[in-house]
């Protein structure tokens, strides 16, 4: 059999979905959402309300804000992640009378700071339509998590009353999110023949939330300018809601124990004739070590590397199965073959989703969450994962645990 020529392999490319790294619902929890009891124009969005039993409005409220993806929020990806997971969410909180207010974006990958608009509207109307007296619960699920402070913090500086008596954050990156370098050159390398991949990693929510970018696939990583000013924006509304009680919730472990995988090691390997060469590793240690050798449908082989960053793959943390997505579009492309020895990463290490400390060392990035003192976190509450599971997996330990700190 002979390579396949560009042509074939952009038209393929362009034939398939779209390569996207973000937290979806497995295929085998798809299933149309229920008819929502009402549905809120917001601007940059759309909200759905479901009355909690017994309700005739909306009288206990719970908005719980959208995450990262490419392209508009979807009703049933939405209530596939939260009801149709190891924990439903959704159910638990309606047959304890509460209203759920669904917050999507016209854009997921839009500005944190475009999208804080639609929860600021859906904060504001809930406010204004609830039958009752009961505090608002608000927040959000990974960017949502994201997308609820900067917007009930902004609220706040401009004492505005939001009626919110609880926020939460449920493995949200409040200090940053990571995408192995070797992906995002990979994204960047093939962007002549599908540029899709590259303008996910582009995307401005994806570079405030990263903690180390690249725009190209031969850039050296760094933090992007974006998530500068994006944490510039946060400290100037006041980094965080001070009125609301705030809770954290981490898909990771708090006591230090990381998911095994190695750094520097092959997680993608092109065996395909028009892949030959291709080899993606989780990152590496050390300085100058290779991050990824980059061929696709060319005679040469480029190589990335990375000088001096912590084995953050293994790290503590919410994971993500971002090597399996792309090898499984690979997969399907005739000449681009490939064997994928590590599915997945972690993406929100534990101490980034409990906002605690920075992710730039090995001491950071492991050490035992449950020994820290109070004083050190940014929130009143948290819970960590019993052990390191999906990025905004639904489980019961947490699910719960939030169920129990609704407001009063």
């Amino acid at each position: 059999m002979s390579e396949p020529t560009e042509r074939e392999v952009t038209d393929a490319f362009q034939a398939a979905a779209p390569i996207v790294l973000a937290a979806t619902p497995p295929k085998e929890q798809a299933a149309p959402a229920p008819k929502p009891d009402d549905k809120w124009p917001l601007p940059g969005g759309t909200a759905w309300v479901y009355y909690g039993e017994g309700n005739k409005g909306l009288t206990r409220p719970v908005l719980m804000a959208d995450g990262f993806n490419s392209g508009p929020s979807s009703l049933d990806e939405l209530w596939a992640g939260l009801e149709k997971s190891a924990y439903p969410l959704i159910g638990e909180l309606r047959q304890r009378g509460r209203d759920v207010v669904l917050i999507g974006y016209d854009e997921r990958s839009a500005s944190i700071l475009d999208n804080a608009q639609a929860a600021t509207a859906a904060i504001m109307r809930a406010a204004a339509e609830q039958m009752g007296s009961t505090p608002l619960m608000v927040g959000g699920f990974s960017m949502g998590g994201l997308v609820t402070r900067y917007a009930l913090a902004k609220m706040e500086m401009q004492r505005i009353n939001h009626q919110v008596g609880v926020y939460f954050s449920y493995d949200s990156p409040h200090n940053g999110a990571h995408i192995p370098l070797s992906l995002q050159a990979f994204a960047h390398y093939i962007r002549k023949l599908d540029p899709r991949f590259s303008d996910q990693m582009n995307s401005p929510a994806a570079q405030q939330l990263l903690w180390q970018h690249i725009e190209t696939w031969s850039d050296k990583p760094g933090v992007s300018p974006l998530r500068t000013q994006f944490l510039d924006e946060l400290e100037n509304v006041g980094s965080w809601p001070r009125i609301p009680r705030t809770l954290a919730v981490a898909n990771g472990t708090g006591n230090g124990s990381g998911n095994g995988i190695k750094p520097g090691t092959t997680a993608v390997k092109g065996k395909g004739l028009g892949i030959t060469g291709t080899d993606l590793r989780t990152t590496p240690t050390g300085s100058d070590t290779l991050s990824a050798a980059l061929r696709v449908i060319t005679l040469k082989k480029n190589d990335t590397t990375a000088e001096r960053l912590p084995d953050i793959d293994g790290a503590p943390g919410g994971t993500l199965e971002s090597f399996q997505i792309l090898a499984d579009t690979l997969n399907k492309i005739i000449g681009l073959g490939v064997d994928n020895p590590i599915k997945d990463h972690c993406f929100v290490p534990a101490m980034s989703a409990l906002g605690v400390r920075g992710l730039d060392t090995h001491e950071d990035l492991y050490t035992n969450i449950n020994s820290l003192d109070p004083e050190e976190f940014p929130v009143d509450d948290y819970r960590c994962a019993s052990q390191n599971e999906r990025h905004t997996k639904v489980t019961e330990e947490l699910g719960s645990w939030l169920l129990e700190r609704l407001p009063d």
